[in-house]
């Protein structure tokens, strides 16, 4: 009888932790979709499709061999930025222990 709390309060703690962090990931993975639809909204010329995630390192390269004449406004720079450093911000929070078993419970792929 002394040991249900306690059973219980370990349980909602892992509980807890199991919805933060999966909170927390699902939460970057949509900026990463809102970013990269704000990039594609901002210049269709690339051809980017909305609701789809792809590496700003591939938009970079892609950018650089249509626009060769173009400068590349800081505002796309910046957003392209953002893309990389969200991008290894969840990578890295996936390849920690506790948090890589929350993704695979949740079903969560590097991005």
């Amino acid at each position: 009888m002394g040991y249900i709390p306690l059973f219980l309060t370990i349980g909602g703690a892992c509980l807890l932790f199991f919805l933060t962090v999966r909170n927390t990931m699902l939460g970057k993975l949509s900026l990463q979709k809102e970013l990269f639809s704000k990039l594609a909204l901002a210049h269709p010329e690339l051809g980017l499709i909305l609701g789809q995630i792809s590496d700003p390192d591939q938009i970079m390269k892609q950018w650089k061999s249509k626009e060769a004449s173009k400068q590349i406004s800081s505002e796309a720079l910046e957003l392209i930025r953002e893309l990389k450093v969200n991008k290894f911000q969840y990578n890295q929070l996936i390849k920690k222990a506790p948090y890589n078993w929350v993704a695979k419970i949740s079903g969560l792929q590097p991005i």
